[in-house]
């Protein structure tokens, strides 16, 4: 769960422009001499709250007199994006640079100014600013639905970033959390429980879990950056490195950051990059993720990437051969988003498939077909992703990739599923873009509508 459109995407005006930000002296003044050259500005531009007034946003500017209220950002901003706070008064200027720090910022440039206007000293006025990005994926002292790490973004020279401007000094952190914060998270969901069961609870958790879970991702990027053939090297995280304890657990671990924010593709383009990566993972890597969710992926300028490999398994791993990892991945197959929306969609008669259903509470490579199939079919359903796939319900391609996920969830012969990998799953979307594409699946809007949409949920 970790990480998140370039300035290639036209930049029209929005219906309403409520939100936009209105332009200033001072702004104008910011713009030409500060922002103007700097190259992830220019990246992103056409996606800030200048030219776009809903969904999340690369860089959003304010300017004088303005609330400057850090939460309401927090929620207005993709993750590693710009806050830009511009006045003629220098103490607003700072007095934003400090309140954001505490509240899951990082000051990225000044607070300082420049002449506005002619742009002689002394004469003209100053145009104060600050530069804030978004590092923190979950607000500091907040506690986010995953019970997972501690991830932020950090700032370093040698980021070994292939992304787009703005990456190049920035990589991610995954820590395991401290006691106190697993603590305080424990007692925030079951306050009714004893203190002494909850601390000895996180204190598995602080020494045990996560750190074993941690330096599996780890183990998991080596062998991905071993094996994965060069053309998919930008679309999954690539290990910098890391840090372990004196029992030789991962403690931190650093990636490159896969910074979304890709040119919006249409639906059938994700399904196809989806499966596609997803038959790479299995097939050529050898490795089952296991927590496919849609938060688990990505859009950069590479494509779609799948990032969080904390319960991945390798291909024919023994799980069971370890006592601990087999009493760990028990209780993860039991209690997972994924696993507990497989049992209700089986019982609900959504899914008969026999494939997926005999992957129920085990490590199978058909826990990951299941979850990418019903993410093609609502490829919306996280914020992070909403505005980056282009998505009309009843067009043509909507109904299409329906069927699909009905195809692989509910087959005609659920004891013998025609579709049954992540390459019967490609084959499929292949042939439904190539047929769009010339024209032979083109249903009538009366086909359209009466179209029989396959019972999905996305389970909270």
């Amino acid at each position: 769960m970790h990480q998140m459109t370039s300035s290639t995407t036209s930049a029209t005006a929005p219906a309403s422009d409520a939100l936009l930000t209105a332009s200033t002296e001072e702004l104008d003044a910011v713009k030409r001499k500060v922002l103007g050259r700097d190259s992830e500005f220019r990246y992103y531009e056409s996606t800030s709250s200048l030219y776009k007034s809903n969904g999340l946003l690369n860089i959003l500017l304010s300017t004088e007199g303005e609330v400057h209220d850090p939460d309401v950002v927090f929620d207005r901003l993709r993750w590693g994006g710009l806050y830009i706070c511009v006045s003629s008064r220098k103490t607003e200027v700072r007095e934003v640079a400090k309140r954001f720090v505490d509240r899951g910022f990082m000051i990225d440039r000044g607070p300082s100014y420049v002449w506005s206007e002619w742009g002689v000293p002394i004469i003209s006025p100053k145009a104060h600013y600050v530069v804030v990005r978004k590092t923190q994926l979950v607000r500091p002292k907040e506690f986010s639905d995953r019970f997972t790490y501690q991830v932020e973004l950090e700032r370093r020279d040698d980021a070994h970033a292939e992304g787009p401007p703005g990456t190049e000094h920035w990589v991610v952190r995954k820590q395991v959390p401290t006691f106190e914060r697993i603590l305080a998270r424990l007692q925030h969901k079951a306050p009714h429980l004893p203190l002494e069961l909850l601390e000895r609870r996180a204190k598995k958790f602080a020494e045990q879990i996560f750190p074993l879970f941690l330096t599996r991702e780890a183990a998991m990027l080596k062998v991905i950056e071993r094996e994965c053939p060069p053309e998919y090297h930008h679309r999954f995280p690539r290990l910098i490195d890391l840090e372990k304890d004196e029992s030789g657990y991962v403690r931190v671990l650093r990636t490159t950051w896969l910074r979304n924010g890709g040119k919006p593709m249409h639906q059938i383009e994700f399904a196809r990059q989806g499966a596609d990566l997803l038959q790479v993972l299995h097939d050529r890597i050898g490795i089952i993720h296991l927590d496919l969710r849609m938060d688990n992926m990505v859009i950069t300028e590479h494509g779609v990437g799948f990032i969080d490999f904390g319960s991945a398994v390798r291909a024919g791993e023994d799980i069971h051969g370890n006592a601990v990892l087999s009493t760990l991945f028990g209780e993860l197959m039991k209690t997972s988003h994924i696993q507990r929306m497989l049992d209700r969609m089986s019982t609900a008669g959504s899914i008969t498939s026999q494939v997926i259903r005999d992957a129920y509470q085990r490590v199978d490579k058909a826990v990951d077909l299941f979850y990418l199939a019903v993410l093609m079919n609502q490829p919306t359903s996280t914020p992070e992703l909403r505005d980056m796939i282009q998505y009309e319900k009843f067009s043509p391609e909507a109904v299409a990739i329906s069927g699909l996920t009905d195809a692989v969830l509910r087959p005609a012969d659920p004891q013998h599923p025609r579709l049954r990998s992540a390459q019967d799953l490609l084959n499929e979307v292949q042939k439904i873009e190539a047929d769009l594409r010339t024209g032979k699946y083109n249903p009538t809007p009366a086909q359209q509508l009466s179209a029989p949409k396959p019972r999905i949920w996305i389970w909270k």
